[in-house]
């Protein structure tokens, strides 16, 4: 066999190490990252605005779906939209914050890096919904389909960090109020 039929035999391929074992892979925190963490009192706002932020997406979801079919409760879907999107801005205020404290930076830790990604894709679509409310730019059933398509950008990256949730208990053994990066919609 030619050495370079060898090296191919031996070497794994590159989508191989993509599915790597976990244990393979770079452990989401550095044990100086981790002791960080857990310092930080960013961990524990995240904690509180993420739930929080979700009973209030919960609410608006409805709201919305309820004004795109009855037509009734523009301004109270537009209202719980505001105040989904306030809060939104707020998670990921104090979650550059933590990612500061824990990783160094203030966002697109190499840990978080698609996750802060679809973030900034979600911050987009919530101000794009905001824009057009407060101009006008767009009828009251075209701003409510442009919320849902915000809301269907939160729910991607809430799914991502609730799988780094995962991630960091499994890797770590931790309870679940210390255990994720709080930026991101699902922490948000």
């Amino acid at each position: 066999m030619p050495a370079s039929d060898r090296a191919h035999a031996i070497a794994p391929s590159p989508g191989a190490r993509a599915h790597a074992s976990p244990a393979a892979r770079r452990p989401l925190y550095t044990p100086a990252e981790r002791a960080r963490r857990d310092r930080t009192r960013w961990t524990l706002v995240q904690g509180v605005l993420a739930p929080l932020q979700f009973g209030v997406f919960a609410i608006s979801l409805w709201l919305v779906l309820r004004y795109l079919v009855t037509g009734e409760g523009w301004w109270a879907a537009s209202a719980s939209f505001v105040l989904k999107t306030a809060l939104l801005y707020t998670i990921m205020i104090t979650g550059c914050l933590w990612e500061k404290a824990v990783f160094g930076r203030w966002l697109f830790a190499p840990a978080f890096f698609w996750e802060d990604v679809v973030s900034i894709a979600v911050l987009v679509l919530h101000t794009a919904c905001l824009l057009a409310l407060f101009t006008g730019t767009l009828g009251p059933r075209a701003q409510m389909v442009l919320a849902l398509a915000a809301y269907a950008a939160y729910v991607v990256n809430a799914a991502q960090f609730l799988l780094k949730l995962r991630a960091a208990r499994l890797e770590g053994g931790q309870a679940p109020s210390q255990a994720a990066h709080p930026i991101g919609a699902a922490a948000r």
